[in-house]
Parts: structure tokens; sequence; C-alpha cells
């Protein structure tokens, strides 16, 4: 069936759907990735967003659950060039156009990508509609320009946990899948608390993998509440959606500074930032995918890494007590963050990967010595 998109700046682009016929709308953005299109699909921090992949064919290696990043996705729809109708991978349990359906997520194929991607590029991310009405596109485009932003909305309600929940499992290998790391094993263990803004698995199991025993909480649990569970460090997970939108988080993040160590990624990093006395803004297009360079401005070190946002620090705000750590060398925003009296610390981008490089995965094992040294 032919399907329309309908930018809100009055572009139009006419292709195929696929996964669920019918409407989504949503902001538009494009991702870099060569592969990883089912951690993509479901990273809970494209909440409310369409994803145009600038990889030409997806859906090559169908999906399999053990690669999922959370139980299922959240964006609005998907958008590709081409889709491949036949999966080739011995792990694949169905086809990409079968878990879109499932999931009642609409895709858009057989449009041109490349125009696509240049022109967020050139005029920004914005609101955008698909549908199966080909009959009246400028109603569609009125429509979009109607769509409330990104700017203002607090997404992480839609995505956080509902109750605390403990989390074991470790990395994946071919013989036995993900491994189930025991409450009580040899490790010296550090009992970590995870605020869920919507965090990615692999982030819970690189913390296990570490030695971590994690408690995972629910966005607005208060700061008192953790720290009555006496953590020996809490982290603040990615997650969808305007960081100065979720101001409970930045009040408890506020009231945790100083009494426990911090690590934080993404929208954890924008919190931490914010609840430090910081700002932050929305990017023309975002960073999304897994090829940013990133510079550690202290070990002079370029690292490539996976990332996924919309907004950034402000690095003309906050105190004298935070300094840069990390800056993005294509726009020179700020990629990390640290404090020069507590045991405080954040990164922009994903050390986790999936999908994506793991040069900054050293980052998990830097938490754990903060926490020891803490201790």
């Amino acid at each position: 069936m032919e399907g329309i998109l309908a930018l809100a700046d009055g572009r139009t682009f006419r292709g195929t759907l696929f996964g669920a016929i019918g409407e989504a709308e949503g902001e538009i953005v494009f991702n870099t990735s060569m592969s990883g299109y089912q951690e993509v699909l479901t990273d809970p921090s494209y909440c409310g967003q369409m994803v145009v992949m600038t990889y030409p064919l997806i859906g090559n290696y169908g999906v399999n659950p053990e690669d999922f990043e959370s139980d299922r996705p959240y964006l609005s729809a998907f958008i590709i060039k081409e889709l491949s109708g036949i999966p080739s991978n011995w792990r694949s349990t169905g086809t990409l156009d079968d878990f879109l359906k499932k999931h009642n997520v609409v895709g858009l194929q057989g449009i041109d990508t490349r125009a696509l991607t240049r022109h967020i590029r050139d005029q920004g991310a914005q609101q955008a509609i698909i549908s199966n009405d080909l009959s009246n596109p400028e109603a569609l485009i009125e429509r979009a320009r109607k769509s409330p932003s990104m700017e203002g909305k607090d997404l992480v309600k839609q995505v956080t946990c509902k109750e605390p929940y403990d989390w074991f499992e470790g990395d994946w290998n071919l013989q036995t899948g993900y491994s189930q790391i025991s409450p009580n094993g040899n490790k010296e263990k550090y009992s970590v608390v995870a605020y869920d803004f919507g965090i990615k698995r692999n982030i819970l199991r690189r913390l296990t993998q570490e030695g971590c025993s994690v408690t995972v909480v629910p966005a607005e649990t208060p700061a008192q509440t953790v720290l009555d569970m006496k953590p020996d460090g809490v982290f603040l997970s990615n997650g969808p959606g305007d960081p100065a939108a979720v101001p409970y988080a930045i009040a408890n993040v506020r009231n945790l500074v100083g009494k426990v160590p911090i690590f934080g990624i993404c929208l954890g990093h924008q919190i931490l930032n914010l609840a430090l006395g910081g700002k932050t803004y929305k990017l023309q297009f975002g960073h999304h995918g897994g090829n940013q360079p990133v510079m550690d401005l202290n070990k002079r070190k370029v690292e490539i890494t996976s990332q996924n946002h919309g907004f950034a620090v402000d690095q003309q705000t906050g105190n004298d007590d935070v300094e840069v750590t990390c800056i993005n060398l294509n726009d020179q925003t700020v990629e990390g963050i640290r404090h020069k009296k507590y045991p405080v610390s954040s990164v922009q981008y994903h050390p986790e990967a999936s999908p994506g490089p793991q040069d900054s995965s050293y980052l998990f094992r830097d938490f754990v010595t903060m926490m020891k040294e803490n201790k």
C-alpha cells in the first residue's frame, strides 16, 4: 500500500507502507548506524520520534529478542530505503515486517532516504506525519505543523518502569546466551541504584558485568528513598524528550549530589547538568548513530561513540565546580562533565554501545573505581 510522509515545513515523500498500516506522527530524525536496527527500534530514547535509517538495506538479518534493548519498540515510525524480505541469520526468529506489525509500528520504505536525511540536516528535526491517505497532502502538512514539538514534553513517564526491580543479566555468549550473575557471586559487589528514565538493557548488563548489584527504580523515586537503600552509587539512565521537562528528576538528583557517587549517560547527563545549575538546549537535528567522534580533553584521546540525543548541555552555563571533560569534534558540543569536589560525572554518549563501537566501555569500570574509592 502506498503511503506519504508529510513534514511540517511542507516537504512530502511518497513510498510503500510496511509493518502496521495507518497513520503515525512524531519528530523525524535520522540515524547513521550501518547495523543495529533492532537496538534502535527498542531504544526507549526514541519515544515520540520517527527514525530514518541512512543505511539503505534494512531487515536483512531479521529480528531476535536477545538483541532488544527493552521489551518493545517505543518509536512512532520507522523509515527506510529498502526492506529486506528474506532475513538471513541463524539467530533470527522473525522478520522486521512482522515485528512492526506485532507492535503496531508504521513503516515506510521506497523513498529517497539520502534526500530526506539531507533535508533534515539542513532544515532541522521537525514534526511529521505518515499516512495511508494520499488524498490531501496539504491537510497532513498542516496537521504536522500543529503537532506539539519535543521541547517541553515529558516522555520519561511513558517509558519508565512502574515498580523497582533487580537485574542479574550479564554478557551474551555463543554457547549459553546471556549469563545470569548470582547476587552472591565471587566478585566484590557494589550496590547501584539505577534511575530508569528509559534505560537500555545493555547498560544494566555492563554494570552487572563489572561487579555491580543493580536495582532499577522508577523515574519519580524520591532521593531520600534512594539514600535509604544505602547504595554505593547511583546511575542516571538515558531516556527520551526534553530534560528540562522532568523537574522531579532534576530535584531528586540535586538532593543526591555530594551524598553518593553518581554516573549519568545521555538524558541522565543532561539532568545532572541541570541539577548542578546548568542549562540545556535543543540541537538542530541531534546526534543519532554509531560514528560520533569525541575528544577526551584530559587524555587528548579521540573515541568513536554511539549517540542518541536531540538536546545538549550548554557549555556557557553551570558553576565553577563543574568542568567539561569531553567535546564532540563534529560540532564542539559538550559530551562529558565532572564535579571537581564530589564523585559525580556523566557523558552524553553511550559507552554501552548496542549498537555501535565499544571504545568507551571502560567508563563503567571508572564508575566502579569511583565507588570503591568513595567507600
